[in-house]
């Protein structure tokens, strides 16, 4: 019996693109033996056909308009590796959907903004749309919730989910270099982009954070704001700090439940450095899933990177090869339903705060007094004073207070005399 030929159309020919390729390539056999069926690459598009490459393709191969491959000859399958939430990606998936060709992605960014129509196009069609490498890379945790975990109610799913930024903070704590110094570093190595802004300013994991809600909590992509803060501002006088105080800093995701209504966030936290987190250094990513009946499990892993995401890869064309016919946020469309926004305003948690202030008589119990004034209590209080320059750091450690009183206690600060500059503010999570 002649084996099934699967036909494969690549659009987005980058690092990922042809790493991608010559994996497949390799694990045909492999493949075959697993699925019954022989994917065969038809197609290829990249923006540059004419770049120099160490791989060959055939010139039958290429083509130059990705926005024509959907009405192409016997395509079955399309992995959309272009990235971006609109442009050339959005129409091409749109489009494969619409053709009912299968689509394969590891582009978050389309899937957080687009996600729902994309998904109600794949049921209607009656096709799959997989985005297994759209979150933390390498870790199956898109396929562990909605296959594995599928007898299990989940209430809470957090973690790492951008290797660039764990990177650098793991760095800066190991090495205790600057900021700069790391991200430089990260570049170098190819763990940063050259404009990693979306990457520090949380952005990113935010993107990530929301496909991780939808599919935990069998709920539409929330179009809320999401509480979002990055890395930039960490400084490595923060680090030291908080190890001092038996913590980590770490950017974390986190989504859960809170009566009835849906809170997700992503901040930096200090985290005790005998979490399980904590100890989550490099590039790597981790996810942690509270559940019932389960309790609570953890995923980790490569977070990016051309192996990684061609092992997602492989893993959604495998899924699609063996018949299996899935809704693509593990419900359908119609049972997925609107979940309503917890005020983040009311959320409960301890913090650290470092205040720069002048170094003069009356200063701590100015600070002191406008915490009193906030409601906010203090747990601990290290004063380090700089004689030479009249400066004075205050770091202090507060017990549980309302987010709302934190914002309060930031503009009475920064309102303060004796405060020399914004403060730093770092809430505290229990993992």
């Amino acid at each position: 019996m002649k084996p099934e030929k699967i036909n494969i159309a690549i659009a987005g020919f980058g690092n990922i693109g042809s790493y991608f390729y010559k994996i497949l390539e390799k694990n045909k056999i492999n493949i075959f033996n697993k699925t019954g069926k022989v994917p065969f690459v038809k197609y290829i598009s990249a923006r540059n056909i004419n770049k120099k490459r160490l791989i060959k393709i055939p010139k039958s191969k290429w083509v130059k308009n990705p926005l024509n491959i959907p009405s192409m000859d016997n395509v079955d399958i399309v992995f959309e590796l272009i990235g971006g939430s609109e442009g050339v990606a959005k129409k091409l998936v749109f489009s494969a959907l619409k053709n009912k060709i299968h689509v394969i992605t590891a582009n978050k960014a389309l899937m957080a903004k687009y996600g729902d129509q994309l998904a109600y196009l794949a049921e209607k069609n009656k096709v799959n749309l997989e985005y297994e490498a759209s979150v933390a890379g390498g870790v199956p945790i898109i396929r562990s919730i909605k296959d594995g975990l599928i007898a299990n109610k989940i209430n809470k799913i957090y973690g790492i989910l951008n290797g660039t930024t764990n990177f650098i903070l793991s760095s800066m704590d190991i090495s205790k270099k600057k900021f700069s110094e790391v991200l430089d570093k990260a570049k170098k190595l190819g763990f940063a982009e050259n404009n990693p802004i979306s990457d520090l300013n949380g952005n990113d994991s935010a993107a990530k954070l929301r496909i991780l809600s939808s599919i935990a909590f069998n709920k539409t992509i929330s179009k809320n704001k999401i509480l979002t803060e990055g890395i930039q501002n960490i400084n490595l006088t923060d680090i030291l700090h908080a190890k001092k105080l038996g913590y980590k800093i770490k950017l974390l995701s986190i989504s859960e439940i809170k009566n009835k209504k849906l809170i997700e966030r992503v901040h930096p936290c200090l985290i005790s450095k005998h979490s399980h987190l904590a100890n989550i250094d490099g590039v790597l990513n981790a996810v942690v899933i509270d559940g019932l009946p389960i309790g609570r499990s953890i995923l980790q892993g490569e977070g990016a990177g051309p192996g990684p995401t061609s092992s997602a890869l492989i893993s959604d064309l495998c899924s699609v090869l063996k018949g299996n016919i899935q809704y693509p946020f593990g419900v359908s469309y119609l049972l997925r339903k609107k979940i309503a926004k917890f005020d983040v305003s009311k959320h409960l948690c301890s913090s650290y705060l470092r205040i720069e202030v002048k170094d003069l008589p009356g200063v701590l119990s100015s600070v002191t007094k406008t915490f009193a004034n906030n409601k906010i209590s203090i747990k601990n209080l290290i004063q380090n004073p700089y004689k030479k320059n009249k400066k004075a750091s205050i770091i202090i450690i507060t017990h549980e207070n309302l987010e709302q009183n934190y914002n309060n206690l930031l503009l009475s600060l920064s309102k303060n005399k004796f405060v020399l500059k914004k403060p730093t503010f770092i809430r505290i999570e229990k993992v």
